[in-house]
């Protein structure tokens, strides 16, 4: 049986591709699976996929003729998965010799849904230790939990998909796949409905993923309207979250992490092209009017003046005709 399944998406990323694998050979195991998503590259990350399917142990080739993104190429990748544990890795980020080996010991000796590691942030050749924010290490606690105090930053915060192992029961349970479509923010909607919805997690001080930032053909760093999708999926996360049996409890932190994740690109509107800038506007002035009055008033009276008052003046922008969350697909 395959003990843990590996889902790597690429796409464009003939310059990091080759380490990316030659990072995967360096954990392979002879009950290890790789799954190489390619999500309709134009460049000659193909040709390098095609090579690793005949070189890599346990690699298994898939290639989208169209490009879906990164939600979809992963979910493509949790369907062919085998293994009793999943995890994830971006095509232009690599790990440490043996790290999955002792994620996957992590993952026996807790017996828990999944387990989250921390991870290093490589910016040019900058490295920082970024931690997940949960100081008990080591012990099985309630997802749900680790989702509170809203003025804090918490687990649902850390939302990358790459930091941890996921068991299988959480794919038959239907918890595990990405919405389809979504371009950016995907890990978003995915790491609440996790918290929510699995019932336990560890947190574990394991530091083996090398997270590149900067990549120039990544999407954080193009300011096209691919960006505004993080509207949908905050919206997704507002809209689950209110159907919650603790909504009440969970809301305000949902509200007031989307206030932030708004003001942010607004802090960096310059980068974005001069229309979609615009568009990212009125789309986030909708998306003020559509949250929880009560609680968006609640969640500005706790920010820094700054923020909220750059939030505080786009609400009170002129509503612009369809302008939904809809639009910026």
């Amino acid at each position: 049986m395959v003990k843990l399944s590996v889902i790597v998406p690429f796409y464009n990323v003939q310059q990091y591709a080759p380490d990316t694998l030659k990072s995967l050979r360096a954990n392979a195991r002879e009950d290890f699976e790789f799954i190489l998503v390619d999500d309709c590259s134009r460049d000659e990350t193909p040709e390098i996929l095609v090579r690793a399917e005949r070189e890599l142990p346990g690699s298994v080739y898939v290639r989208h003729e169209t490009n879906g993104g990164l939600a979809t190429a992963r979910n493509t990748g949790i369907d062919r998965a085998r293994g009793e544990y999943l995890t994830f890795l971006d095509g232009d980020d690599w790990l440490a010799p043996g790290y999955y080996p002792q994620l996957v010991t992590a993952m026996d000796e807790l017996g828990c849904d999944f387990v989250r590691t921390d991870h290093v942030q490589c910016t040019g050749r900058a490295r920082a230790v970024h931690r997940v924010p949960q100081g008990r290490r080591g012990v099985v606690l309630n997802p749900r939990d680790a989702i509170l105090p809203a003025d804090r930053s918490t687990s649902v915060d850390y939302a990358y998909a790459w930091a941890g192992a996921y068991h299988r029961r959480l794919v038959d349970k239907g918890v595990l796949h990405f919405t389809d479509g979504l371009r950016t923010a995907e890990d978003r909607p995915w790491i609440w409905k996790l918290h929510r919805e699995a019932e336990s997690f560890a947190a574990v001080g394991l530091l083996g993923v090398f997270y590149r930032r900067g990549v120039a053909s990544s999407l954080t760093q193009i300011g096209d309207v691919r960006q505004l999708d993080f509207l949908r999926a905050f919206d997704q996360v507002i809209e689950e979250t209110a159907q919650d049996g603790d909504a009440n409890k969970l809301l305000p932190k949902a509200v007031r992490t989307y206030c932030a994740i708004i003001s942010h690109h607004l802090s960096s509107i310059e980068r974005f092209e001069p229309p979609v800038a615009r568009k990212l506007k009125s789309l986030s002035a909708a998306a003020l009017r559509r949250m929880p009055q009560d609680l968006l008033k609640d969640a500005l009276d706790s920010m820094d003046v700054q923020r909220a008052t750059r939030l505080r003046r786009l609400r009170r922008r002129p509503a612009a005709t369809g302008a939904t969350a809809g639009a910026a697909a």
